[in-house]
């Protein structure tokens, strides 16, 4: 169990690694490989080793697919706030914290409109 963990950890971590490094060097190309659903992905493939079963994995899917909206406009917010001359880490601190009220929204909205996180 712990070196499956570990390997999970290191391939995990392996790819944030790279990421951070692309980005450094080409941003705009950073940026594309951070869009990828690589987390989700490996996520997905974790999951299904640990537990494959199909209708666990469609709730995972389903659910991962509504939080990714509610985090979408912080991409749009750190930018904003950077481009009008805020420091890197109260753009990120109130994107973030964006992020979490409007995650919380979702909790909240997502059962009264027929959506099962």
């Amino acid at each position: 169990m712990w070196g499956w963990l570990a390997v999970k950890a290191l391939v995990s971590g392996i790819i944030v690694a790279a990421v951070s490094e692309i980005a450094r060097r080409y941003p705009g190309f950073g940026g594309l490989i951070a869009s990828l659903p690589l987390v989700s992905v490996l996520g997905m493939l974790w999951l299904w080793h640990d537990k494959p079963d199909a209708m666990n994995m469609a709730d995972h899917a389903s659910a991962t697919f509504w939080f990714v909206l509610p985090s979408l406009p912080m991409f749009l917010v750190i930018p904003a706030l950077l481009r009008g001359g805020m420091n890197f880490h109260l753009a990120l601190l109130l994107g973030c914290l964006l992020t979490i009220v409007l995650y919380v929204g979702m909790i909240a909205l997502a059962p009264k409109v027929g959506i099962r996180l």
